[in-house]
């Protein structure tokens, strides 16, 4: 039985939800996300959003919970917004963005610029003293871990001197050196 399958999903103010053939359609103050959906059923009621599955199956159970998370996290993001943070570790480096380009220089011989998805906010705040802070905001949860994910790729944190690109509030296994 999957428990958070189960659980109904609460709409707020100013959010509608369209549900047409296999696809169901969130709207609110900060956008619009579409997700389409199979093997699972929505019913609307009062305020409120409920996934049903038509048998227990395993594939059906799996799917039921994965839907009901993949449109709460939608509602969310149409009404609050998710933001990821990625922290530049590491001497010399720095990020600056100019509109939706993301100019890295990260210790490599040439800066990595990045265009970034029109949907995705991005902002960088460079302090001295402090490590450069990439801040992403959007209302699609998976564009902005995906955009996070990419550029958290070009250098990972390494687990000897902690160098790297990292998620804020991310612990780094760190490991002792060679001992002579």
């Amino acid at each position: 039985m999957s428990r958070i399958g189960n659980n109904p999903i609460s709409i707020p103010e100013g959010v509608t939800i369209d549900i047409k053939d296999q696809t169901i359609t969130v709207k609110g103050k900060l956008g619009e996300l579409a997700q389409d959906f199979d093997s699972v059923s929505f019913k609307v009621e009062e305020g409120t959003i409920s996934v049903e599955r038509p048998s227990d199956s395993k594939d059906h159970k799996a799917k039921h919970g994965l839907y009901r998370a993949l449109v709460n996290n939608m509602i969310e993001g149409v009404t609050k917004g998710w933001t990821k943070e990625l922290e530049l570790v590491g001497v010399g480096y720095r990020a600056s963005n100019q509109g939706q380009k993301l100019d890295l220089a990260i210790g490599f011989s040439h800066n990595i610029v990045m265009d970034i998805a029109p949907e995705v906010k991005i902002e960088t705040v460079s302090e001295k003293g402090k490590n450069p802070i990439v801040k992403l905001t959007s209302h699609d949860k998976q564009l902005v871990g995906a955009v996070a994910a990419k550029i958290r790729s070009f250098r990972k944190p390494e687990p000897y001197k902690g160098k790297g690109i990292k998620f804020v509030g991310e612990q780094i296994r760190r490991k002792a050196g060679k001992s002579a």
